[in-house]
This record gives structure tokens, C-alpha cells and sequence, in this order.
């Protein structure tokens, strides 16, 4: 598959692209777990069908020490035994996150209380500010049909 545009090479994406890797970079900064940052990313990209971010983020959680037997369950996490009771509130807010269309009232009130329970000020804002930027990540990456399979982890940091 090629992709319809070329983002790695055209001065205009690179802008943009600076400015969202600076915002992951403050999230990637904060007190917020790196385990639960990559569970969710990669919850949000399979959601929006990215198979750019899942290929990163499948990667780059194993190579940081994360169980395959983890990442492998992510996309069936209600079923699964091996979240901790944080990891499963912030991947229920990144689904609700995502999937804003999916619900009237967008993330409810009992799904925000519920991460709340698990995460600071300072968390909650990283885990939101992570939600929006992996699916505008997604969203690029699907748009364009930007390829899976070659990333390499730490490829871009």
C-alpha cells in the first residue's frame, strides 16, 4: 500500500507534526503511568482502524518490557484479568474519548468519576490531552493510509 501523501517529507506536515510531538512529549513527561499511556493509545488506534499507531505502539510497549499477553488482550480488555483497576478506567475513558459519536452526552459522568478514582489533576489532564492527540495522530495516519509494518521502536524519539 502507498500512502496518498507523503508526511515525511513535505515541509508543511513536518510543522505540524512538531507541534503534536511536542504536545506527547509533555503528556510522556507527566506523572502519568508509560503502561497505561501505551494501553491507551493503542486501545484508541485499533478503535479508528490505525494500523500506523498500533504497529508503534504494539512495539513500543514491548520494547519498553510490556507482556504480549497484555497488549494482546487490549482490544477484549472488559474480559480480561491482567489491567489493574486504573489501566481498566482509562481505557474505558479512552473508548468513550474516541468514540464520541457512539454516545448523546459523549464520556459519561460515571466513566469520568470512575477514572478520577485512579488518577490525579495532573494524570486526568495528561490521559484527555493523550486521548485527543492519538486519534489526531489516527486520523492522519488513516486519512492519508500512511503503511504498517516497518516501525522500528524509538523510531521517532
Amino acid at each position: 500500500m502507498d500512502a496518498r501523501l507523503n508526511v515525511f517529507g513535505s515541509q508543511l506536515a513536518a510543522k505540524a507534526m512538531k507541534h503534536f510531538v511536542a504536545v506527547s512529549k509533555v503528556v510522556a513527561d507527566s506523572s502519568l503511568p508509560a503502561a497505561t499511556r501505551e494501553l491507551v493509545q493503542l486501545r484508541a488506534s485499533q478503535i479508528n482502524g490505525c494500523a500506523f499507531c498500533i504497529d508503534m505502539h504494539t512495539k513500543d510497549a514491548a520494547h519498553a518490557g510490556e507482556s504480549s499477553v497484555r497488549l494482546n488482550l487490549v482490544a477484549a480488555w472488559r474480559e480480561a484479568t491482567v489491567y489493574t483497576e486504573a489501566e481498566r478506567a482509562a481505557l474505558e475513558l479512552a473508548e468513550e474519548g474516541t468514540r464520541l459519536a457512539d454516545a448523546a452526552g459523549g464520556v459519561s459522568d460515571e466513566v469520568w468519576a470512575n477514572a478520577a478514582k485512579h488518577y490525579d489533576e495532573e494524570q486526568l489532564t495528561a490521559l484527555v490531552t493523550l486521548i485527543a492527540t492519538i486519534n489526531a495522530f489516527n486520523r492522519l495516519n488513516v486519512i492519508t493510509q500512511q503503511p504498517a509494518g516497518d516501525y522500528q521502536p524509538g523510531q521517532f524519539g
